[in-house]
């Protein structure tokens, strides 16, 4: 009982963890900046939309009015809200695959990594290589898992190793480096071209789940797919040995280290099942979305939010952050738009519905840090 209170019972000690004291507060910051250009980035592509369109804001006394409208019952029906409910579902299962692992190299490593959306960029890269000469989808998902997390091993022995002692600057901007680095690297062995993963024959068509809903088949087995592997890594960190260690890791890595702990052994399985798990993500969205160079920045910056607001280290806090980000960000992208087009005219509309759903997630994570500062479930505290 004191050698279990010692290593999940040390977080209450302030002194065991200085190292990672301000890991929070640096992570939250770096959030913020990139959630800033995010937005701005948001914002230039509404306007760039409004000029091809030839869209200009209304001036004079014409911009006072406000138009209204009457509802759409059929973008607001039942049914729509249903099937985005299923889409912000999928959305942030994938996001769990990409923040679990990352959340776990925060809690254990003490790292900030920003090369981890091009594991998954990697990981989806394989894959579509990996069906086209294999020529089997299925098949192609397990070797595209396996050669991913051996990337993701090689990559921590050979250079993450070596950031671990440094400060958090230093590890910005070293896996900055790296993820310029792995952009270019893909650039020269799949050249700059988009590259179409295509949907199994049997999962290319709509299934319908009652009358007069229909959802694409794929997309059920991304659902399903997530689920599944969130279940496996909640029984994985809960139930096995190898979890305890994660645990024990994640909680107070110096306690854990002083009672017999391969930390270096442990630090490289992690990341190699990190990268496992966005090899995952990177396979399943494959179809879904374009398999390009670059792929994993945007995505990364919500993995962090995720972690953000889930709590560093924490595999439930990963889950319930996902499922949050990932149903905000898709109902707010589905139906604000058409909100605003009941109060606003479409010329204001069809550039503020955008810019608005996409800082949605952010002022969700700070309404959470507000209260929790810490994150909804955080590993230590």
């Amino acid at each position: 009982m004191q050698i279990s209170a010692m290593l999940f019972g040390g977080a209450n000690n302030p002194k065991t963890h200085r190292g990672n004291a301000r890991l929070p507060y640096t992570l939250i910051s770096l959030v913020s900046s990139l959630a800033a250009g995010a937005v701005f980035h948001a914002q230039l592509r509404a306007l760039a939309a409004d000029q091809a369109m030839g869209v200009t804001p209304p001036t004079g006394s014409a911009s006072k009015c406000i138009c209204h409208r009457p509802p759409d019952s059929n973008s607001m029906s039942g049914i729509l809200i249903f099937e985005q409910s299923l889409n912000g579902l999928q959305f942030g299962l994938m996001l769990f695959l990409l923040a679990a692992g990352l959340t776990l190299v925060f809690g254990i490593m003490d790292m900030i990594n920003l090369a981890h959306g091009s594991l998954y960029m990697v990981g989806a890269y394989l894959m579509a290589s990996i069906v086209q000469a294999t020529g089997s989808f299925f098949l192609s998902i397990p070797l595209a898992i396996l050669a991913t997390a051996a990337v993701g091993a090689l990559l921590e022995v050979s250079i993450l190793r070596r950031l671990y002692a440094r400060d958090h600057m230093s590890q910005v901007l070293a896996t900055f480096a790296l993820l310029l680095i792995a952009n270019e690297l893909v650039r020269i062995i799949w050249g700059s071209q988009p590259i179409m993963l295509n949907t199994p024959p049997s999962l290319s068509g709509p299934v319908e789940l009652f009358t007069g809903m229909t959802y694409p088949a794929y997309r059920l087995l991304v659902i399903g797919m997530g689920l599944v592997v969130a279940l496996v890594l909640y029984l994985l960190v809960t139930r096995t040995r190898a979890g305890m260690l994660v645990r024990a890791g994640a909680s107070n890595r110096e306690m854990a280290t002083a009672m017999g702990v391969d930390i270096k052994r442990l630090f490289t399985i992690v990341f190699a099942f990190g990268a496992g798990l966005c090899a995952v993500a990177g396979a399943m969205l494959g179809p879904l979305l374009a398999v390009q160079v670059g792929m994993g920045e945007n995505i990364l910056i919500l993995a962090f939010v995720v972690i953000v607001i889930g709590g560093i280290g924490s595999i439930r806090g990963a889950l319930v952050g996902s499922m949050l980000v990932g149903v905000t960000d898709t109902i707010g992208r589905a139906f604000l738009p058409h909100l605003f087009r009941e109060f606003l005219p479409p010329s204001y509309a069809s550039g503020l519905g955008p810019a608005v759903a996409s800082i949605l997630i952010y002022v969700l994570m700070a309404a959470v840090l507000f209260w929790k500062p810490q994150g909804l479930f955080p590993a230590r505290g």
